[in-house]
């Protein structure tokens, strides 16, 4: 059982949400994320178009990967061949591609986790909500979902998640909380370790300041020409450059480099070039929770 909590998610958010077995966790995500109720207490704000990948993925249903996927596009509004178009790209981003037309039934466990991904990312959330999104998946599909929850927040999204690694996301969480006796608690920020860092010039049209809430808080320093200088962590470039470029009105990338001092062996700069991405979606009050449900 859940008391006493009070929670706001404003947009451009990443938040943590931490605590032991059995203490409440899922019971939390699954309110947050509109699958249940509470038994007192209200949930304020108009509902964002949320998407939820739970712990445990029910795969046994009569569709199979893409089938499944089209389903729920069509569920969130979409149109069947907007749904199949993003469904296809997801399973290939997951490394799940060749399961398309594989029956849920027959999938492996970790292919399933994909699939269950890939269905809340198809949707393009305003709340993605993700319960141990990242148990079960591969070395390369849990990459490719940070990237994924780091395209979300910089679009304006919020995503409030649960994972059993502590370095989960981390220097790129913006707020955590811990369950904990029935209630929830502010949680210490844990910050990833220095590692390469990318620079940014960039220059907005006349008068135009820095979009809000950007990806990995980067450093910004003015240049006397109206142009700025930003420097982030390298696994918050790509993020970071899409928010530039996909803002309104968008900004204009002049140069890109690695920050001195801050190179490793291996470390590659990603093209501005080829960083793409739809305008950022607007996104409504989102949930605020005072409730005492009974915990699963």
């Amino acid at each position: 059982m859940l008391r006493g909590v009070d929670l706001d998610l404003p947009p451009h958010a990443m938040i943590r949400i931490e605590g032991a077995n059995g203490t409440g966790k899922s019971t939390l995500l699954r309110l947050l994320a509109g699958i249940d109720t509470p038994t007192e207490g209200r949930i304020t704000g108009r509902r964002p178009r949320t998407a939820y990948v739970p712990e445990r993925f029910p795969a046994a249903l009569p569709f199979t990967a893409a089938g499944y996927l089209v389903h729920l596009g069509r569920i969130h509004g979409l149109r069947t061949s907007d749904a199949a178009d993003r469904a296809q790209s997801w399973l290939a981003r997951l490394g799940a591609a060749e399961h398309a037309r594989t029956p849920l039934a027959e999938l492996s466990k970790g292919t399933s986790q994909k699939v269950a991904v890939a269905q809340a990312l198809l949707a393009e959330p305003e709340l993605l909500v993700l319960d141990e999104a990242w148990t079960g998946l591969d070395t390369a599909a849990r990459d490719e979902l940070d990237r994924a929850v780091a395209e979300r927040v910089a679009a304006g999204s919020t995503v409030v998640f649960v994972d059993h690694d502590p370095r989960r996301l981390a220097g790129m969480v913006d707020a955590a909380f811990r369950v904990e006796g029935h209630g929830l608690f502010a949680a210490p920020v844990a910050r990833a370790a220095p590692g390469p860092r990318v620079r940014i010039e960039a220059a907005g049209p006349p008068g135009a300041t820095l979009p809000t809430g950007l990806p990995g808080t980067p450093e910004c320093t003015p240049a006397a020409d109206g142009s700025v200088r930003l420097t982030v962590a390298a696994t918050h470039s790509d993020a970071l450059l899409r928010a530039l470029l996909t803002a309104r009105p968008p900004w204009h990338i002049r140069h890109l480099t690695t920050a001195p001092g801050a190179s490793a062996p291996g470390t590659t700069v990603p093209d501005p070039g080829a960083v793409t991405g739809a305008a950022p979606t607007a996104v409504a009050p989102t949930p605020r929770n005072r409730s005492t449900p009974e915990a699963p």
